[in-house]
């Protein structure tokens, strides 16, 4: 059981959380025709609008019910019916909006429920636009728990309650946490595929923000992801695969609503965590795993072997959101690293499971301090952790959200036998980077040109 340690200081300098709104947006943005509706001030929405669209290269939909300072104080209602009916009036039409709280309308006392019970009063005329309610103050928790918030929120508007499972003998519900990237998904999608399974991904980011080309341009709403009517059939699924304790709370949300069997992992990445998926996948399906796969498993086998000496011997720091940070110890652990610190951006029960000896509850000061402190070699962390790693002198691999100095970060897989193979070597190569040659031994006769000339007469002889 590792130790939680929760620093005492009054402020927090060079974060390492963001923001449970912001999560809760990105889970939005693998739903296909949906957009994403921030019950706040225009400038807590415009900051979150820049990292996403540094993070993917993308631009993204995101809109605000714009709160000032006098609505803040005499209630800010008709801003959310008025903002609900601009959108839902407009040309492009979403199916879905997230309506989600910030930390303003939290402290100013926002009712959502009521104001959108309100707006089907006043405007009926949009009963087919669905609207999901989602509680994410700034205040607590992280882009992760917000993230969690938004699908637990998207099961309960999105999924008929049913007691009746198994109708489609072939698919799969696959929740996914904030830790996975687009081409996680999409690796987890292709996995579940090569065992003749049809899987319904929430959120599917892996259809949306892959940073693919579209033929028609620039879209308003969210184009792409896990469509409003896939998620209505949830309940007719076989099973459900949820990967990430973030996302445990929607999985009982969807058991409980649907009956559907559901099977839960804490990570997919490692040799032991992939076999357990694989297994599942196969004993669902019926079929025996593919040699594509059993392949897939030998190279990472021999990437194991291949790497053993340099990432077997490797003091890494590592820091993110507790799914991710548990994820990236349990698979530096396997492969033999020791994890010399860990520092998660919020505090959660699967912490306390992590196979270190303590886990600090912080932000990246905290971070750079104890991984000077135990002598580190390498740091993983998303992008703001570059400044430590150059005060430092480490090497720095990114992971995580945001990543805005590296290009493609958005679009990497780590899960699965593949990612898991790539990320040892991307390991292996950084830890070399960091060694230096030693410099030859030289006696004190060869110190200098100085001492040579010294002991050298006129004929240039050795006296």
């Amino acid at each position: 059981m590792a130790e939680i340690l929760v620093p005492s200081k009054p402020l927090a300098v060079n974060p390492l959380k963001v923001s449970q709104p912001m999560g809760a947006t990105l889970a939005l943005l693998g739903v296909d025709q949906s957009m994403p509706l921030q019950h706040g001030a225009q400038g807590c929405t415009a900051f979150a609008k820049v990292f996403f669209t540094r993070h993917f290269r993308e631009p993204v939909p995101l809109q605000t019910t714009a709160m000032d300072q006098v609505v803040t104080v005499m209630g800010a209602d008709d801003n959310v019916v008025e903002a609900l009916r601009a959108i839902s009036a407009s040309d492009n039409r979403p199916e879905v909006i997230g309506l989600m709280t910030t930390g303003l309308s939290e402290t100013q006392g926002a009712d959502i429920l009521r104001s959108i019970k309100v707006f089907r009063d006043t405007h009926p005329e949009f009963i087919d636009v669905s609207i999901v309610p989602i509680t994410t103050p700034d205040t607590l928790g992280c882009l992760e728990s917000g993230y969690a918030q938004a699908l637990e929120s998207l099961i309960d508007v999105l999924v008929p309650e049913s007691a009746v499972a198994g109708f489609r003998a072939r698919q799969v519900n696959v929740l996914l946490s904030a830790m996975l990237t687009p081409g996680d998904v999409d690796a987890i999608r292709e996995l579940i595929e090569a065992f003749g399974l049809h899987p319904i991904m929430l959120p599917d980011l892996g259809r949306a923000m892959d940073g693919h080309l579209d033929e028609q341009g620039f879209h308003v709403l969210n184009i792409g992801g896990v469509s409003r009517v896939e998620i209505a059939t949830m309940g007719k699924s076989v099973a459900t695969l949820a990967v990430g304790p973030s996302i445990y709370g929607a999985a009982d949300r969807l058991k409980t609503r649907t009956g559907v069997p559901d099977h839960r992992f804490a990570s997919l990445m490692g040799l032991e965590a992939c076999d357990a998926f694989v297994q599942v996948l196969a004993d669902i399906s019926g079929k025996e795993v593919p040699l594509a796969i059993e392949r897939q498993r030998l190279q990472l086998l021999d990437a194991m072997v291949d790497t053993h000496f340099v990432v077997g011997s490797a003091r890494v720091a590592v820091a993110g959101d507790p799914d991710q940070l548990g994820m990236l110890v349990g698979f530096l652990r396997s492969v033999g690293s020791e994890v010399v610190a860990a520092v998660a951006s919020a505090r959660t029960d699967s912490l306390a499971e992590l196979p270190v000896a303590q886990v600090i509850v912080g932000d990246l000061e905290d971070l750079e301090d104890a991984a000077k402190a135990a002598d580190a070699q390498l740091l993983v962390g998303n992008s703001h952790c570059e400044q430590s790693a150059t005060r430092l002198g480490m090497a720095l691999l990114r992971t995580g959200f945001p990543q805005y100095d590296w290009y493609g970060g958005y679009a990497r897989q780590w899960v699965g036998y593949r990612g898991t193979r790539q990320t040892l070597f991307d390991l292996a190569n950084l830890y070399a980077s960091q060694r230096r040659e030693v410099a030859p031994h030289r006696s004190l006769y060869w110190a200098g040109t100085s001492r040579q000339q010294e002991s050298c007469g006129p004929d240039g002889g050795i006296h």
